[in-house]
């Protein structure tokens, strides 16, 4: 038993390095010595549990999303809400978004060389299929095919990290700035899905009418 938790923590330390190494210089550029330094392990162990370097960077994205997935399951009701829970995350973890501008460099739209391209697809699917139930419900407007709703969501949340120069250039890096822009994010979100007179959800102004005698003649 302690053997199996002493390989379950070695592993965690590999994937925390190669998580940090992969992100910084892409999958050409990272180093196997230098993730099994980061996690005190020995390089071969790292072959033995995850095979080649490029394996181990499918993990590593594939365990990024997959923390992505659970943390922010999408919200179709609260479009607005969604979006900011998504920037949050970003903010936090920035490192998913440096993995997949990484992959995109390096392999395109190279089809199977995209990283677990199956399992990714029907991630999306179901993100989409959330949004097109909520279409059907008519909590928010067809405007847009779900699919392309679920991309430009996951595109406003994620450009301001991903390319944080260009957000800091054109909009500028204050605080008062950051706000501004969220609140221009949120306005193109309920604009594109016909939530606009829409609250946000936990906002003093949504819920029921408070209890008490309703005016006359109302």
């Amino acid at each position: 038993m302690a053997q199996a938790r002493d390989a379950e923590a070695t592993k965690a330390r590999i994937f925390a390095a190669a998580t940090a190494e992969f992100a910084a210089h892409g999958i050409a550029g990272a180093r196997i010595d230098r993730i099994a330094r980061e996690a005190k392990a020995n390089k071969q162990l790292i072959y033995a549990y995850f095979g080649d370097k490029a394996e181990l960077f499918r993990q590593v994205i594939q365990h990024a999303m997959l923390d992505l997935a659970a943390a922010v399951p999408p919200d179709p009701e609260d479009p607005a809400g969604y979006l900011d829970r998504l920037m949050a995350y970003h903010a936090a973890h920035p490192e998913l978004l440096r993995l997949m501008l990484w992959e995109g460099l390096e392999y395109g739209s190279g089809g199977s060389e995209v990283q677990r391209e199956e399992e990714r697809r029907a991630s999306y699917a179901a993100k989409a299929a959330a949004f097109a139930a909520a279409q059907e419900r008519g909590a928010i407007d067809r405007y847009l095919p779900p699919q392309h709703l679920v991309f430009i969501i996951s595109a406003l949340a994620g450009w301001p990290v991903a390319v944080s120069q260009f957000r800091r250039l054109l909009v500028g890096d204050t605080e008062e700035d950051a706000a501004r822009l969220s609140e221009s994010l949120h306005a193109a979100v309920r604009r594109l899905t016909g939530t606009e007179g829409s609250p946000p959800k936990g906002s003093p102004t949504e819920g029921p009418e408070p209890e008490g005698p309703r005016p006359q003649g109302s």
